[in-house]
């Protein structure tokens, strides 16, 4: 008989906890609870009421466990939870953006994406893509992700639970997760943020005896009142209130006839033992002992795999026919222990873990070794790829059965498979294993693994831990020195990485000293990249030149060998190395890398060369086609900080060409991201972006803020120093009118430059810094033509300043008809970029009035309202000043000046005259238009007559055809 209740008992409060957290879900509040108490007491029951709740809500379901198969399975319970949502709704990956593809990781048919070692699936990455997929899932009804049996949690799934619980409140997901009361990292993870006040912690207790004989009232349908006391004192006794005991122990009560019903109702037919769990663990072993054989094996082998089980493993290892299997499963006896799975087809579960707990407790020892080999043997006889968790659990299978060797390589193997799905603290915990267990096996074998754990430990964080394993020969053991070396070289590039230069450098140095005099090129070749970057990191006037040297090395082996990964690399720094002296060799070694990366299947180093050739464009034509394309196609590889490093470059360009708004939301954009993902680089290069920005908009304070957080997350300005006053400070300073500061500024970026070159160009020696000195009359014709026959002058950015600093020298030299033709040449340069363009038209037209050439009023009119517009008035203020030197008439700033076009504002049309210009269209007469603006006929014909001159056009009908086009825009 199943004694089983279908209503809950004594949990309301609780429920009502989930009702409301649900409803604030629904209205965009999302947030995290999490259900906390002793095997039995309730919490999957509990969660299940809670997905009654959201179903009849209409809200959008995910389900996983994290006990699926065996525990710490990397990222299953998360896998599940995707997968239970695909069955149930359609999901339009393409919402997701970059994220979409990062899921491939938990569901197969949205593709694998194999990242570099830098990029290699960050699990915080991964955590953002699950937080926008429950986002998108539930942004028209809300969504409710549980998680049952959190404490046995892989610690990668945990991961993601912990970034979910912190971001989750400002969308429409409730996260709900089950988890045992006794000590797991889950639930540190859950109490931590319970204390940050980032959760809700709902702890049951037992029953109290009031509602315990409601419950086994319910579960024998009878009211509670007609249970005999002595029952349910039998009961207390036996569970202490705990709900599972309490239905176990009547269920066995009842089918033992302790229990009975008759015409008086329920009556206890003898007084039982009521101690437990020794009456529980008697029940269950008598319930176990009178199965038949076949099915006790059957349950016994099911066991073994987990608390659920798949028909055709157990079927494999116990021979049973399709009739006999499932009249076993099917049976009386064996269905008050298992049932059908609810979420997979031909498997089923356990009805509790306790119950699978029991009966691996009563196997012996001999009987367990046995049965594991039979299961091991069956698991490899339907999947013998061992996909996803069934490595794992042949791994457990076979250490059950004694097979320590066979173990230890299948461990290493789940080991290796962690790591390529980006769980790397579970990848630690399965190559420490297989480390253990492959004592006897070859040295080849235990490299390989060893090598893995290195990457596994430094993905994990643990470089401390990798560097002291292979620098300790004792726990490395004897080791071909090749071999040793290349460990030594994937410790030196994770350091270098992780930003640890001293331990990189150590690395660097004992790979040399293992390899000998005459190493093997496909052995030099990694560690020359590595101590390529390092160079650069080493102040010095050569570094370039040795990084450059190592880098071509590399290359050259990358491509002999063949390395496509090396050469990837190499090519890819030589771009940087080149530009300086050769913008074209650059772009040449970014299209090699690139082609190489395609060639050897390798998206997102192609991804990467693809942004290093979108820079290259816009710093040389000022295009950022290909750097919009290269943040295409890293949302299509699911390369999240790829495109956040495309986007970030694009804001630069944004920021150099003036458009302000466009390169806020951006550097907005991608600084949500990186924060709340921690991406310390990607976050310190966009916060002095955005430095910047605020610089080129003449912002001080705002400029002062985004430097202290940059400092704050970390950033050395010293690093930096190019664009700290090359890029930031010295535009600042100019648009204050402080020609000294930005001097200055220049002065400092310039000298960092000399005396320790690095692959950023735009410090301003060979542009800006030109012009203020040229002005100042400090350059001399020889040294413009050595700085400008650079070429790295021919960035764009920097060749319109070097323009206007021609334009300076040619016309105080008295040449001024060339001065003049290099402005237009200057001007048609700086198109793309507006504040640079006004800002030289400002500088030059000062010296273009003391020299007497150009059209300086014409420069300063244009650059005025541009300053004015942009509100920096120190600038503005200084044009109308230079404009009245001039003895120019300045515009007044009334109101209405806006929406003179630029054309006509850059004559000096006044807003009086735009109102009488855009009168003419109607052929009316001047006191027609007298009237109208309340003026005299006078005055109009003045205004009428100003205009042309103004605008050079021939009589009054050409203003009316040029009013006309004004009322069509």
């Amino acid at each position: 008989m199943q004694c089983r209740s279908r209503i809950m008992v004594g949990r309301d409060a609780e429920l009502g906890v989930l009702h409301g957290l649900l409803d604030s879900a629904r209205a965009g509040r999302g947030g995290a609870v999490f259900v906390v108490g002793e095997a039995g007491i309730g919490k999957s029951r509990l969660a299940a009421a809670a997905v009654e709740l959201a179903y009849s809500a209409e809200m959008s379901l995910l389900r996983g466990r994290g006990s699926t198969l065996c525990t710490g399975v990397p990222l299953r319970p998360l896998t599940e939870a995707v997968l239970s949502l695909l069955r149930s709704a359609t999901v339009d990956v393409a919402a997701l953006g970059p994220y979409g593809p990062v899921l491939g990781r938990l569901v197969p048919d949205w593709g694998t994406v194999t990242l570099p070692d830098q990029e290699n699936g960050s699990v915080v990455i991964l955590a953002e893509a699950v937080l926008r997929l429950t986002a998108h899932a539930g942004q028209d009804r809300g969504s409710l992700m549980v998680l049952d049996d959190l404490q046995d949690a892989d610690a990668e799934t945990l991961m993601v639970v912990e970034y979910l619980i912190d971001n989750l409140d400002q969308q429409s997901t409730l996260l709900l997760g089950t988890i045992r009361a006794d000590d797991s990292p889950a639930l540190e993870v859950a109490r931590a943020a319970a204390r940050r006040g980032r959760c809700t912690l709902l702890t049951l207790d037992r029953l109290d005896p009031d509602d315990l004989r409601e419950l086994a009232g319910a579960c024998l349908n009878v009211p509670a009142e007609e249970l005999p006391s002595a029952a349910t004192e039998l009961l207390w006794g036996g569970s202490g209130g705990n709900p599972f005991l309490i239905e176990e122990i009547l269920a066995s009560m009842v089918e033992d006839g302790l229990l009975r019903r008759g015409a008086q109702g329920w009556q206890l037919a003898s007084q039982p033992p009521a101690a437990l769990p020794a009456a529980f663990t008697r029940s269950m072993a008598h319930r176990i002992e009178k199965l038949a054989p076949p099915a006790r094996q059957l349950l016994s082998c099911g066991a073994l795999i987990g608390q659920r089980f798949p028909v055709t493993v157990v079927q494999a290892a116990t021979g049973l026919t399709d009739r006999d299997l499932l009249n076993h499963l099917n049976g009386e006896l064996v269905a008050q222990l298992v049932t059908p799975d609810d979420q997979l087809t031909d498997w089923y579960a356990f009805r509790h873990r306790v119950t699978q707990e029991s009966l691996l407790a009563l196997i012996g020892s001999v009987e367990r070794q046995e049965l594991a080999r039979s299961v091991a043997d069956a698991v490899a006889k339907v999947h013998p790829e061992l996909p996803g968790e069934w490595c794992q659990i042949s791994a457990a299978l076979r250490l059950d059965a004694g097979d320590t060797l066979s173990a230890g390589q299948l461990f290493a193997e789940a080991g290796r498979r962690a790591l390529a799905q980006g769980a790397a603290t579970s990848a630690v915990a399965l190559l420490d294993q297989a480390w253990e267990l492959q004592a006897g096996s070859s040295a080849e074998a235990r490299a390989d693994t060893l090598d893995t754990l290195f990457q596994a430990l430094a993905e994990a964080g643990l470089v401390g831990r990798a560097l002291d394993l292979v620098n300790s020969p004792e726990q490395v053991g004897v080791l071909p020195a090749r071999r040793r070396a290349r460990l030594h070289t994937r410790l030196a590039w994770t350091a270098m990485v992780a930003g640890q230069l001293t331990d990189a450098l150590g690395q660097v140095r004992i790979a040399r000293e293992l390899l000998g005099p005459t190493p093997a090129p496909e052995d030099e070749a990694p560690i020359d990249i590595v101590a390529a970057h390092l160079a650069l990191d080493t102040p010095g006037k050569d570094q370039l030149e040795v990084a450059e040297t190592l880098t071509r090395r590399a290359a050259t082996v990358g491509a002999a060998v063949p390395l496509p990964v090396v050469a990837c690399q190499a090519w890819q720094l030589l771009g940087a190395l080149v530009r300086h002296r050769d913008p074209a060799e650059a772009t040449r070694c970014l299209e090699r890398a690139r082609s190489i990366a395609a060639e050897h299947d390798l998206p997102i180093w192609e991804v990467h060369s693809l942004i290093r050739l979108g820079n290259d464009d816009a710093l040389l034509h000022g295009a950022l086609d290909r750097l919009e394309q290269a943040r295409e196609r890293a949302r299509q590889a699911g390369a999240v900080t790829a495109r956040q490093q495309a986007e970030a470059s694009i804001a630069l360009h944004l920021i150099m060409r003036g458009a302000y708004d466009q390169a806020q939301d951006l550097i907005d954009q991608v600084l949500t991201a990186t924060t709340r993902l921690k991406l310390m680089e990607t976050t310190q290069y966009t916060l002095l972006l955005r430095a910047v920005l605020a610089a080129h908009r003449g912002q001080r304070t705002q400029m002062r803020d985004a430097f202290t957080e940059f400092q704050r997350w970390g950033g050395d300005e010293s690093l930096h120093v190019q664009r700290v006053h090359g890029l930031a400070g010295a535009f600042c300073a100019l648009l204050e009118e402080d020609r000294p500061q930005a001097l200055a500024e220049l002065s400092l970026a310039v000298r960092a430059e000399e005396t320790s070159p690095t692959v950023f160009h735009l410090s301003g020696r060979l542009g800006l810094d030109l012009l203020l000195r040229a002005m100042a009359d400090e350059v001399s014709w020889a040294e413009y033509e050595e700085i400008t026959a650079t070429p790295a002058s021919q960035l764009r950015w920097d060749r319109q300043f070097a323009l206007f600093a021609r334009a300076v020298l040619l016309g105080r030299a008295g040449r001024h008809e060339a001065a003049t033709a290099t402005m237009v040449e200057a001007i048609q340069v700086a198109s793309l970029y507006a504040m640079g363009r006004h800002l030289a038209l400002r500088l030059v037209a000062e010296s273009a009035l003391a020299d007497g050439w150009g059209s300086p009023v014409e420069w300063l009119r244009a650059a005025e309202d541009y300053f004015h517009q942009a509100n920096v008035a120190p600038v503005a203020h200084a044009c109308r000043t230079l404009l009245r030197q001039a003895g120019a008439r300045v515009a007044q700033r009334r109101q209405g000046a806006g929406e003179i076009p630029s054309t006509l504002r850059a004559v000096g049309v006044t807003v009086r005259e735009l109102e009488v210009l855009r009168l003419l269209t109607g052929r009316l007469s001047n006191r027609e238009i007298a009237e109208r603006l309340h003026l005299s006929p006078r005055t109009v014909e003045r205004h009428v007559s100003s205009l042309i001159v103004k605008t050079g056009l021939p009589n009054r009908i050409a203003l009316s055809d040029v009013a006309a086009e004004i009322e069509k825009d």
